[in-house]
């Protein structure tokens, strides 16, 4: 690995998955999760028949220790809400958990240029409260959290295209999405999704992959990274005009890209008429002419009723009936293959019921 951390450097966090189904309390029927370390689960496990793979769960609490030194929305306590939420759920002994780890330089510079990178690090290793390319507050442990959550997403894709895992969620933090190749901004510092995607292309020669972004701001940072990308097609629901002000219906793509952005902005106090509108009308048939290999949700909760970064009214059931529909044409399309990834969400009360939500539904299959 060339990135910055050692495995074993865990400022605090479980290094096992026993200890981290300890810290769940996980009750009877996990017994056989526990006789193995994470990091032997993607090679000594024989493939599994699509009707017997689990949904994988992906972690890591050094998403704990990514403090903003600045007091926002975007604080450890999501991570333990949804943590929590996910624990007491009915369907959790069903999970298959993975500790994350930390994406290697190479993984990030997929998506990121060097000098992104080496800014990025210079700045939270300095102790700068904010990154200097937009609004994303930080503290000296940032780099290694936000490693750590591009690492989750590679473990994730890792999990599914293994056949280990039927799908994936990612729970961590920071986001990313807001992430351009260059810039971190919007509480995001390297773009996980995207590295998720360059990892499924480069480490399985997939083809084609797509993110569906359905948190309440454009992914702009995504869109960015593959506008001029025939590879990877993205679609985004986001609130409109609303930051980071980007994702207008004609940003379609450029150059060999021409055709692989659609944007579906929605406008105040839009709801489950508009998205389902947007999922069956323009989502369903851009997969049906895309045909990708795998999808990748940037799964922000911030489009929820009450979130205080939204003015959006989706609910947990618009949540569970949105995985479903994804997950029927991923069946149609990619066998079956989700990474969903943790984007934004934050009223913790409404984030966590709907990110359990999802992540049950995920679950079912």
């Amino acid at each position: 690995m060339n990135g910055p951390f050692a495995f074993n450097d865990n400022v605090g966090a479980p290094t096992t998955r026993r200890q981290f189904l300890q810290t769940l309390a996980l009750g009877v029927g996990a017994s056989s999760l526990l006789s193995q370390p994470a990091s032997a689960l993607l090679v000594s496990q024989p493939r599994l028949g699509p009707a017997r793979r689990p949904t994988a769960l992906i972690y890591d609490e050094i998403s704990k220790f990514h403090v903003p030194s600045l007091r926002k929305v975007e604080c450890p306590q999501r991570y333990e809400a949804v943590r929590t939420a996910i624990a007491k759920s009915s369907y959790f002994s069903a999970l298959k958990p993975y500790q994350s780890r930390p994406a290697s330089d190479d993984e990030i510079l997929a998506c990121h240029t060097r000098p992104y990178l080496l800014r990025a690090r210079r700045e939270i290793e300095s102790g700068a409260v904010r990154l200097s390319t937009g609004d994303t507050y930080i503290c000296r442990k940032s780099l290694k959290a936000a490693y750590y959550a591009s690492g989750a997403a590679c473990v994730a894709v890792e999990a599914v295209l293994s056949g280990q895992a039927k799908n994936a969620f990612c729970l961590t933090r920071p986001p990313g999405h807001h992430a351009t190749a260059d810039r971190g901004m919007g509480f995001c510092v390297f773009n996980n999704a995207a590295i998720a995607a360059r990892h499924a292309q480069h480490k399985y020669q997939l083809g084609k992959v797509l993110i569906l972004d359905w948190d309440v701001h454009h992914g702009n940072g995504t869109q960015n990274i593959f506008y001029e990308d025939g590879s990877v097609f993205y679609f985004s629901t986001h609130q409109s005009p609303w930051y980071p002000w980007t994702g207008k219906v004609t940003e379609t793509g450029q150059g060999k890209g021409v055709g692989t952005t659609l944007n579906c902005p929605m406008s105040r106090g839009a709801g489950r008429k508009e998205f389902m509108a947007a999922l069956h009308h323009q989502l369903a048939p851009a997969v049906q002419r895309f045909k990708p290999d795998l999808f990748i949700i940037s799964a922000g909760f911030d489009a929820r009723h009450g979130d205080p970064l939204g003015r959006l009214e989706l609910t947990d059931d618009d949540y569970r009936d949105f995985t479903a529909f994804v997950l029927e044409l991923a069946h149609q399309h990619s066998e079956g293959r989700v990474v969903s990834i943790l984007e934004g969400g934050y009223n913790l009360t409404g984030l966590a019921s709907a990110a359990a939500v999802h992540c049950g539904r995920l679950q079912q299959g």
